[in-house]
């Protein structure tokens, strides 16, 4: 039943409906986040800002990637164009768009200056690189060989709340390896 009423909201209002999941999904992992991390204190902006980055800005962003993605045809096997599609998504958008994006915008909505910000991206970019590289290739080649397109973007946030998480904690300076022993 919820299936249902997902796929026809999606029909019905896709940006909204992928807005709205996109969005809840990030605040999400920032709440797993905050729950697991050493801070006594809950951070409810920072919340907010992981509500407002997923709905308003990589909400729209992934889905006209994805639709974009889905129009790269190399070869005549689905392998093939599978591997190309796993190749751009690893080799554009994560190091040069998805990352960069997110630690900009947080800070901006944090309200860090521009040098804050880019001493932030400096020292979390490759980090994050390489942890976003031991997790999504192999997502993403399932996703794209096997998910609709108008699913991706779905499937990849229902991944995503572990990664949201991760990306939170380290946004926050956290160590996403050390989390609460009374859990």
């Amino acid at each position: 039943m919820l299936f249902k009423l997902y796929n026809r909201m999606l029909t019905q209002r896709p940006y909204a409906t992928n807005a709205l999941t996109t969005a809840f999904l990030f605040g999400t992992g920032d709440f797993l986040a905050q729950k697991v991390s050493a801070s006594p204190q809950y951070d409810y902006p920072r919340t907010a800002r992981a509500v407002f980055y997923g709905g308003v800005i990589f909400a729209p962003l992934g889905d006209q990637w994805y639709k974009f993605l889905a129009r790269i045809v190399v070869g005549r096997t689905n392998v093939a164009q599978t591997a190309a599609r796993v190749a751009v998504d690893q080799g554009v958008f994560a190091p040069f768009i998805g990352i960069p994006l997110y630690y900009s915008a947080i800070s901006a909505l944090e309200g860090k200056n521009w040098e804050q910000t880019r001493t932030k991206l400096e020292k979390n970019w490759w980090p994050t690189l390489y942890t976003n590289w031991s997790v999504w290739p192999v997502f993403q080649a399932v996703n794209f060989a096997f998910v609709p397109v108008s699913y991706r973007l779905m499937a990849v946030n229902v991944v995503s709340i572990g990664w949201n998480c991760y990306m939170s904690m380290k946004n926050a300076g956290e160590d996403p390896t050390k989390v609460r022993k009374d859990l």
